[in-house]
């Protein structure tokens, strides 16, 4: 795993830099764009609006956001990719389209994920939910695996799509427990969730906003959360890793980059400022309305070295599942 900072110090020195004078005054001179890989509203378009109005305010130019959305987020990627590496088109970047799509999609994926990159860093994380219909005899991680070596093929489990963070955590699972569960792809966890209430589907790991009026309301029945911390919102739940599967740590992450070649003071520049905006309370609070927890500050080559090792864990995972793109 990474080695880092610890938070505090990392983010006092983020401040403390991000005071500085810009790149000697020069950069930027004209408006930058971020590129967004969702339609307007989503979480992670909220969070490109959040972060542009923060570097707008800080670096003196209009930081503004484009959505390009198709093809799992690969569309808006292969776009940055090819931009100039100038510094005035970044992009959001997440888990999907540098983690998993690269082993997904393998040679059709039209960028390298590490290679045509200068990261700028990773800014939030969001953690997925473990919820079973409450027709399914388990109250943890134990009973469900019991109760799905008991009844092999029986379980069905729903995700947001093929290679989504939501899909790659039962994947995985799948591979940790030595179970037989079928995966069924949505369209998006809006479609997933109410069959998963009415019983057409048993599991599903859902970011927690997706499911959480569900959960209020008593018609999902919680048994984990997929990273090894607890949740604030669902504090009680306990982790999958807590529930004999150590090496169980799954979340969705969102990051930045700008296109490989980006001079390399300006993309320095730009991770001081993404994170002393990250540090600000009010734009913690803000993600936190997303269900999006701000991740610890890394430096361009930590970040390098993050997505690194995402493109190698999944690789696996896809691999051992034979999954390919639809």
């Amino acid at each position: 795993m990474r080695q880092i900072l610890p938070a505090s110090i990392a983010l006092a020195a983020l401040a403390l830099a991000a005071a500085s004078p810009a790149v000697g005054q020069t950069y930027p001179t004209h408006p930058v764009r971020i590129i967004t890989l969702t339609a307007v509203g989503g979480s992670l378009d909220i969070m490109a609006r959040t972060l542009a109005q923060n570097l707008s305010d800080s670096m003196g130019q209009q930081f503004y956001v484009e959505n390009k959305v198709g093809a799992g987020g690969n569309l808006g990627v292969a776009e940055l990719a090819r931009s100039a590496a100038d510094g005035y088109t970044i992009g959001m970047i997440t888990v999907s389209t540098h983690g998993i799509n690269p082993s997904l999609f393998g040679s059709k994926l039209p960028f390298d994920a590490l290679n045509d990159f200068e990261f700028l860093g990773i800014a939030a994380e969001l953690k997925n939910v473990v919820v079973i219909n409450p027709k399914v005899p388990a109250n943890n991680m134990q009973e469900l695996v019991r109760y799905a070596k008991e009844n092999p093929g029986k379980i069905n489990f729903g995700s947001a799509g093929v290679g989504t963070s939501q899909h790659m955590a039962g994947e995985l699972f799948k591979q940790m427990a030595g179970i037989e569960i079928n995966h069924v792809p949505y369209k998006g966890a809006a479609q997933a969730a109410p069959d998963l209430v009415a019983g057409e589907i048993q599991l599903m790991f859902s970011s927690i906003p997706d499911v959480l009026g569900f959960i209020r309301a008593g018609k999902l029945r919680t048994i984990g959360i997929s990273t090894k911390s607890r949740s604030a919102v669902l504090p009680d739940v306990v982790p999958v890793a807590e529930q004999g599967f150590p090496n169980f740590d799954v979340k969705a992450w969102f990051g930045l980059a700008a296109p490989k070649g980006t001079p390399p003071e300006i993309v320095a520049a730009l991770n001081r400022q993404i994170y002393a905006a990250l540090a600000k309370p009010e734009v913690r609070d803000r993600l936190a309305t997303l269900g999006l927890d701000v991740a610890e500050p890394l430096t361009p080559a930590q970040a390098r070295d993050f997505v690194r090792g995402e493109i190698d864990r999944w690789s696996k995972v896809v691999k051992a599942a034979n999954l390919r793109a639809q």
